[in-house]
């Protein structure tokens, strides 16, 4: 299999599970994968709390974390549901069962060290967030519906309120997706994106429209709102890869539908800098 050239902020990393993608300024700061197509991760439930949504202790889940040094009891993930809810696990309150939970919400932030935050995609954006300064980091899941709710500004928002980080501390990668020249929209995303206050010069920015439908340009939109957050766009990176050019690498399911697979993004909570223990590697034991 040939792997496609990320931006050269990101390089590719053989593991276990198939190959990953890593933001060399990101692992500075927390260990972290972008998974690929190699990992098999079982689609995202829809259903009531139970049994089926647990889904963080199958193989594809115990092995995405095993690449990070951690065990599966350690992920904790959300039940997506194309937002801007942001949940939050505090220092020293994390219940030994939290990754047994799985509130709705699109983004999770937390400063417990140790922790292994995570999103499932298959097209929507993937962004992971830290800082060392306050031992905090983010995973978020930004489709359409979740870039026009601002919901990357709502974690930096959290992680800022409930986690003492500085925005302009944050560094900050974006992981494959669909891309600018691949996502046709509707006239309706559009009219959504207005009614829900983003400017008329975000809108031409974010949308282009050649011959047939616009095109929405995901990885723009996000990076703009984590700059009007207040990260520094110096510490934003994008890999610049879209999951629906590239099907023997990425899962879509605008290429596959219902039958698509999903892929990873996770990061490891870091230790706050300057804490006991701040200066081993990011292993969880």
């Amino acid at each position: 299999m040939t792997l496609p050239t990320p931006d050269p902020a990101f390089r590719w990393a053989t593991e276990a599970c198939g190959p990953a993608l890593r933001c060399s300024r990101l692992d500075a700061v927390a260990q972290h994968l972008f998974t690929s197509k190699q990992l098999k991760l079982q689609p995202q439930m829809t259903g009531p709390p139970g049994p089926q949504l647990t889904q963080i202790t199958t193989p594809g889940w115990t092995a995405a974390a095993a690449a990070l040094g951690a065990p599966a009891d350690r992920v904790i993930r959300v039940k997506q549901v194309h937002g801007n809810v942001v949940r939050v696990l505090k220092r020293g309150r994390v219940a030994a069962d939290a990754h047994l939970e799985r509130p709705d919400g699109d983004a999770v932030v937390a400063n417990e060290p140790g922790l292994v935050l995570a999103v499932a995609v298959a097209d929507c954006v993937p962004i992971l967030l830290a800082d060392a300064a306050s031992g905090s980091a983010a995973a978020v899941h930004a489709g359409w519906r979740g870039t026009c709710a601002r919901v990357v500004s709502a974690a930096v928002e959290c992680m800022v309120r409930e986690c003492g980080a500085k925005a302009e501390d944050l560094t900050a990668a974006i992981g494959p997706s669909i891309g600018p020249a691949d996502y046709e929209v509707g006239d309706s995303v559009v009219d959504a994106f207005r009614q829900s206050g983003h400017t008329q010069a975000d809108i031409d920015r974010w949308f282009s429209r050649g011959v047939g439908k616009p095109r929405l340009d995901l990885w723009s939109a996000n990076r703009d709102q984590l700059k009007e957050a207040g990260v520094r766009a110096d510490r934003i990176f994008t890999c610049g890869l879209s999951t629906l050019a590239h099907p023997g690498v990425f899962d879509s399911f605008r290429r596959e539908g219902e039958g698509a697979g999903r892929m990873a993004a996770l990061i490891v909570v870091p230790e706050k800098k300057g804490a006991p223990g701040a200066g081993r590697p990011n292993v969880v034991a």
